[in-house]
């Protein structure tokens, strides 16, 4: 009976993050109730009380599920040293968007993240919070750097902060960019190319830090 009842509660958990996923999607986040929420998932908004406690815990569920596997990523690339430093920020920056390309789910979630999200009321909490992971990963990928520096891959006097706001712009930039219009060009092939041509960059033209 008790495992019957967590699999109940996973199934009820999966489908209110599927509706929410939908409804935002279609609404916005600020236009969305979770009364409209119940209503897509069949349920009532007990059921969803039981999970989340407001709007803005189901919008923050979304965005981990959007954001784990760039940060499970980062975690191994972080805790086991690379040999090749840049070749391991090539492929997570391919990856973040080839997997972009491929996951119609993952599409909607960044497109709520980018584009259906009023930095308002519950959903100012929810958008700190992800400005702390995005700290986070710019730390893991700082260290990735760092690594490049140390294997003479990366000059040392490498700027790594200028370094890392490039890598951030251009993998978050491509992405809301394309959500935009995803049909103007094949992002999951077109995506090698256009992060080679960023890191060939930085391994012959990294920036430096000024002297002073």
């Amino acid at each position: 009976m008790a495992r019957k009842t967590k699999e109940d509660a996973e199934h009820t958990y999966a489908t209110l993050l599927e509706a929410a996923e939908q409804v935002f999607f279609d609404k916005g986040v600020a236009h969305t109730t979770l009364a409209d929420i119940a209503s897509a998932a069949g349920m009532t908004r007990g059921a969803i009380y039981w999970h989340f406690k407001d709007k803005g815990a189901l919008l923050k569920a979304l965005f981990e599920q959007a954001t784990l596997p760039m940060e499970n990523m980062l975690a191994e690339a972080t805790v086991n040293t690379p040999a090749d430093p840049l070749e391991a920020l090539r492929h997570m920056c391919v990856q973040a968007l080839t997997t972009l390309a491929a996951s119609p789910r993952q599409q909607r979630i960044f497109n709520i993240l980018f584009h259906k999200c009023e930095n308002v009321g519950e959903v100012a909490d929810v958008l700190e919070h992800e400005l702390e992971c995005r700290d986070e990963c710019m730390a893991k990928f700082e260290d990735i750097l760092q690594q490049a520096i140390a294997q003479g891959q990366l000059p040392a006097d490498t700027d790594v902060f200028l370094s890392l706001q490039t890598l951030h712009n251009f993998t978050m930039g491509t992405m809301r960019e394309w959500l935009l219009e995803p049909t103007s060009y094949a992002l999951a092939s077109a995506a090698p190319a256009m992060v080679d041509m960023l890191i060939a960059g930085l391994r012959t033209c990294p920036p430096r830090v000024k002297p002073g």
